[in-house]
């Protein structure tokens, strides 16, 4: 049975996190009794358990950047070709993901070309899912920044308005990219996880569910 590691903080809800690593986290307010606590995670074991065995799959094997690999781009799986060549990119057909880099053996350089293009798609299609939503929830955006995340897909710093995004994120399913963006952009109005929080994401955004759930697939 997986252990839940309890914290009694000064807030108003219970919340239960899985995080990536597998460690379960519950953070109650003070008041809390501890046989509510205990009977809330029972409660949600069955839950807990699958988000613990999601995490547990999800660990992706060392990439060797080689021909042959996987490569995954908004939700497709694509199959890599590294070539040698002076010009260095990346460049994608219906079934392949070409690597053109100046030496096949140099891991860090496969590393950095895929990243560097990575990013700047990533740039193009957050700021345009950005523009898009940003009319609807009126708050100004005065800081988007694309960094690698292990423990969330996206945060927001609704004081500074300023928007954290997930690298990883332009491996998923548009659809899935598309509901963090605006579910972020919706923290600038509701800083917390509250009944309002959600009912803003339903009526924008009907099928956040389905999202979130293509979102969470392994791919």
């Amino acid at each position: 049975m997986q252990i839940v590691k309890i914290i009694k903080k000064d807030v108003k809800n219970i919340t239960l996190k899985v995080k990536p690593n597998c460690e379960v986290v519950l953070v109650a307010p003070f008041c809390a009794k501890d046989e509510y606590l205990q009977s809330f995670i029972e409660q949600k074991r069955e839950w807990i358990n699958k988000k613990v065995e999601y995490f547990s799959k999800r660990v992706e094997p060392q990439k060797e950047l080689v021909s042959g690999e996987d490569f995954y781009y908004l939700g497709k799986r694509y199959r890599l070709k590294v070539i040698e060549s002076e010009i260095e990119g990346v460049k994608l057909d219906k079934e392949y993901c070409y690597l053109y880099v100046k030496d096949k053996n140099n891991f860090a350089k496969k590393e950095r070309v895929i990243e560097s293009w990575y990013r700047q798609e990533a740039k193009e299609l957050f700021n345009k899912f950005i523009e898009k939503y940003q009319p609807i929830v009126k708050k100004e955006v005065n800081r988007v920044t694309i960094r690698k995340m292990k423990t969330r897909w996206g945060s927001c710093n609704y004081h500074k308005g300023y928007i954290n995004l997930n690298l990883e994120l332009i491996k998923k399913p548009k659809e899935g990219i598309e509901y963090v963006v605006f579910h972020e952009l919706t923290h600038l109005i509701y800083p917390n996880h509250s009944k309002d929080f959600y009912n803003y994401l339903s009526t924008y955004m009907p099928d956040f569910r389905n999202r979130k759930e293509k979102l969470e697939r392994i791919l």
